[in-house]
């Protein structure tokens, strides 16, 4: 990877199928993308479902180095998803595998199908988590302070431990 690369944030997340091994799947193919480079993941985390009723998810947070741009990124992240067979039938319903561009360096973009910062994460504590393990200071949307953010004492409970950090191919 050059100097040019830029560090960014992938929110990772599965609630159907063998959930573990589809987060694994989905570093591993991160891995493998031409101009990105996964440099470490956080700990998964299983957390309950946002939106209708639904298996509960596992969650992590991929640290990678690229130098694709903001776009290029998330296509890749898409085409990803769409090779490990998510289906998209309702918003926030079930999926085999969710990949979120969280943050791209400390860019902020917003444009016609592309937001950078995410502009949901600061409220919500499975992205949070996971994140704030890898960078204590993130880039958040509208300026949220880390201080604001929805971790007080129900987020542990909404938020629980479930595997190691998966492992850098």
């Amino acid at each position: 990877m050059t100097e040019d690369a830029v560090r960014a944030f992938i929110g990772l997340g599965s609630n159907l199928g063998d959930r573990l091994a589809n987060l694994k799947e989905a570093v591993l193919r991160l891995s493998k993308t031409d101009g990105v480079s996964v440099t470490r993941v956080s700990r998964v985390y299983e957390t309950s479902p946002v939106g209708p009723p639904q298996p509960d998810f596992l969650n992590a947070v991929a640290e990678v180095r690229t130098v694709l741009s903001p776009r290029d990124l998330l296509a890749a992240s898409l085409r990803i998803e769409e090779e490990m067979g998510r289906v998209r039938h309702e918003r926030w319903g079930p999926r085999v595998i969710d990949l979120d561009l969280l943050n791209y360096g400390r860019m902020e973009i917003d444009e016609r199908g592309l937001t950078v910062p995410h502009p949901r994460m600061h409220e919500r504590a499975f992205v949070l988590v996971p994140l704030l393990e890898l960078e204590p200071d993130p880039l958040l949307p509208a300026d949220h302070p880390v201080t604001s953010l929805p971790l007080g004492p129900s987020a542990p409970a909404a938020v629980r431990p479930f595997a190691p950090p998966i492992e850098v191919p």
